[in-house]
């Protein structure tokens, strides 16, 4: 009995070891994640950012990202720009986790022929997992999707005027399992999923789509 206590003493170890050693390689390949606290936000102006880089702590998905001068932009003299055709173009802003929140960007659809979109992406699991609230100024909706295995499904669609040139305000609300999608303040969209429960957040495009993005704010709740 005691040879049996003794075995199953060394396969446990080997299996905590086991997880342990493959946890560690995994924070050596992406941020370690750090969950916000309700009632905390974290914002971003990239006025203090330099023109032409990737701002501090986020890492691109795809497309092309960088900070450009804006003359119109809400906080000068800064924006965050989407440039390059992808087939979503997406950024997570950094390595904190919130699970019920409240996001909030202002945003500008600068040109695309094919689409002019502008989006947040937020419960961010990796590249390919996320939900996402997105304005489109040629299609004039606020639609919400969730992205699962690089694979994109429709949640809820929404009618409302999305203006090309001109700064506007999209603003995310989950709670548990209820998705809200606001315009200039209004609500447009609603749905209800439960797929992700808590994650990063970032902003996304579509294919030709330039877009540019100012003051996001994100509010654990």
């Amino acid at each position: 009995m005691k040879r049996a206590f003794v075995g199953i003493g060394i396969t446990v170890a080997a299996f905590v070891l086991g997880i342990c050693t493959r946890t560690d390689a995994a924070d050596e390949s992406q941020p370690k994640a750090r969950g916000v606290a309700p009632g905390q936000d974290v914002q971003w102006s990239f006025d203090k950012e330099k023109a032409g880089s990737v701002p501090a702590g986020a890492y691109p998905f795809s497309g092309t990202w960088s900070v450009k001068e804006e003359g119109d932009a809400p906080s000068s003299p800064h924006a965050l720009c989407q440039t390059a055709s992808a087939t979503f173009p997406a950024i997570a802003l950094s390595d904190k986790i919130f699970a019920d929140l409240t996001v909030s960007t202002r945003f500008k659809p600068v040109s695309g022929s094919g689409d002019r979109a502008a989006g947040i992406i937020f419960r961010i699991q990796d590249e390919d997992n996320f939900y996402i609230l997105r304005a489109n100024a040629l299609e004039d909706n606020v639609n919400i999707y969730k992205y699962v295995a690089g694979s994109r499904h429709t949640l809820n669609e929404g009618s409302a005027k999305v203006v090309s040139g001109k700064w506007q305000e999209l603003r995310v609300e989950a709670k548990g399992n209820d998705i809200r999608g606001y315009l200039n303040g209004k609500l447009v969209v609603e749905t209800r999923d439960d797929t992700f429960k808590a994650g990063k957040i970032g902003l996304w495009t579509k294919a030709d789509s330039v877009t540019c993005f100012d003051d996001v704010k994100a509010t654990a709740q």
